[in-house]
């Protein structure tokens, strides 16, 4: 009994040291959306996915306006815009690696023309 006691005050003095360490490594979680600096609109977001989503260009910019609303819609405001599920699906989950900063689309760069012609 004198064993499991003292093993128990081992354990209680080695977790109460680890607790303040812990407890600052909570990251600040914010509810607001990020603002980005470099400007990507809704045409430029849509053709970096690919996969033809961007053959919703016209419809969603006429509907939402700009990209700012397009990362905050929803499945059901995609799905009254008649929108197949696979672009659904695609379209949401790129809006959330952009808002997470893990996703931009790529920028058209022009391609190098051949210097010699044979």
């Amino acid at each position: 009994m004198a064993m499991s006691v003292s093993a128990s005050k081992q354990i209680l003095s080695s977790k109460i040291s680890l607790l303040p360490n812990f407890l600052p490594s909570f990251p600040a979680f914010s509810s607001r959306s990020n603002t980005y600096i470099v400007k990507v609109g809704i045409p430029e977001f849509l053709n970096g996915i690919g996969r033809g989503v961007e053959e919703h260009v016209e419809k969603l910019e006429k509907e939402l306006g700009d990209l700012q609303n397009l990362l905050v819609t929803r499945t059901l405001k995609l799905k009254k815009l008649e929108i197949p599920c696979k672009h659904r699906k695609l379209i949401l989950s790129y809006a959330h690696k952009y808002r997470l900063g893990l996703w931009r689309p790529q920028a058209d760069l022009p391609k190098p023309s051949s210097a010699r012609s044979s």
